[in-house]
């Protein structure tokens, strides 16, 4: 376990790192930036209680008051949508340590600040890529270099629906970070379960995940591993739906002019309205069932006797 005097790590967690129990590590900017409120606050009890059931101790990540909070708690957690609030990424960790803000982290915060504490496993919904356009713009997520500097196991859904795939999984390989879908051929989409992209690799269990980690870790590397988990297909979008919303989404924030750190949050807000609903109730599903995920990942890390 490590720590920092700028970090508050929750009790149950620290009891956890210093026995190698399960943790894993939340991201929180989808309860300040990502999802509406009340279903914010909801979806993040939620997702802790899925990793919960997995047999993992979850680790929400924010920033409040300055304070960098791994475990934060649900009172802490309603800060993100009662005060004013800033979508923090890795490189804003010091300037709002320092100016004492309010904050929700993050894919490239959550993994960065896991990182320092000793975390091995984080859940997200979508990680940030390169972004539909970047050949003009250099929308470029800092998620992408947190993934290539940080030893972290990361579930996801692949991608958000705002990304250019293919320029995501070239930018992924150049830095070599690995990435596997669990139980599928194709690479997911976030909302649409096959993105026209091959899966680099497949695995089909968490043990497989936890194995390929603590090859990773023995071999000194120290980029994480990406383990694409496609949304259930109950919810899943059909792949032409996501690419017309998503088109009529950017058109919307280049007439209104949004640009960087807000564009997602409009984006996600638009997709919902141009979808009738329907992205919502699909990144609820795809955010818990990558939090279930995550949760039997951590747990097979922390057994590595059966990984």
């Amino acid at each position: 376990m490590r720590t920092s005097l700028l970090i508050d790590v929750a009790p149950q967690i620290t009891e956890a790192l210093q026995r190698g129990g399960p943790i894993v590590a939340l991201e929180s900017a989808v309860i300040s930036h990502g999802l509406p409120h009340p279903t914010s606050l909801e979806t993040a009890a939620a997702l802790e209680a899925e990793v919960r059931n997995a047999g993992a101790i979850p680790a929400t990540v924010a920033v409040i008051a300055g304070r960098i909070k791994v475990g934060a708690t649900a009172r802490e957690l309603e800060r993100l949508r009662s005060a004013p609030v800033i979508k923090i990424a890795a490189r804003d960790l010091p300037v709002a340590v320092a100016t004492s803000a309010n904050g929700g982290a993050t894919v490239s915060a959550t993994v960065a600040i896991a990182d320092l504490t000793g975390i091995a496993v984080a859940a997200t919904g979508g990680i940030g890529g390169v972004h539909l356009g970047a050949e003009r713009t250099w929308d470029v997520s800092a998620d992408l270099r947190a993934l290539a500097e940080h030893p972290i196991a990361v579930v996801c859904a692949g991608a958000k629906a705002i990304c250019d795939i293919g320029k995501t999984l070239e930018y992924l390989d150049t830095a070599g970070v690995p990435v596997v879908v669990y139980g599928s051929d194709r690479f997911p989409h976030f909302y649409a379960r096959d993105s026209g992209f091959p899966a680099p690799r497949r695995i089909e269990t968490p043990q497989q995940a936890a194995a390929i980690h603590a090859a990773a870790r023995a071999l000194g590397r120290r980029t994480a591993l990406l383990i694409a988990n496609p949304i259930p297909a109950a919810e899943a979008l059909r792949e032409t739906d996501v690419e017309d919303a998503v088109r009529r989404a950017m058109e919307r924030a280049s007439a209104a002019g949004v640009r960087a750190g807000d564009l997602t949050p409009f984006l996600l807000t638009a997709l919902a309205d141009l979808t009738g609903g329907r992205s919502l109730r699909a990144n609820l599903a795809l955010l818990r069932a990558n939090a279930a995920l995550a949760g039997a990942v951590a747990v097979a890390v922390s057994r590595p006797e059966t990984a």
